[in-house]
């Protein structure tokens, strides 16, 4: 399934809506961008507030490396 974004005029919003609720979910999904940012933004700060509280574990670039090595 591919993503676009796209710009409504506020005069055609409701219509194209409707046009849309005329695919089923499996044709086309409505994705809404202020749930998606509200999610990741919720991700970020916890990432960011373990960080800061010396919660969160690190791994070395070698580290890294072997572990993509074992998955590939």
């Amino acid at each position: 399934m591919k993503t676009i974004h796209l710009k409504i005029s506020d005069n055609v919003y409701d219509k194209f809506l409707w046009l849309l609720g005329k695919f089923s979910k499996d044709e086309i999904q409505i994705i809404d961008e202020k749930d998606s940012f509200t999610l990741t933004k919720k991700y970020l700060e916890n990432e960011l507030f373990e960080i800061e509280n010396g919660k969160a574990s690190f791994v070395s670039e070698s580290e890294l490396e072997d572990r993509l090595n074992n998955i590939i």
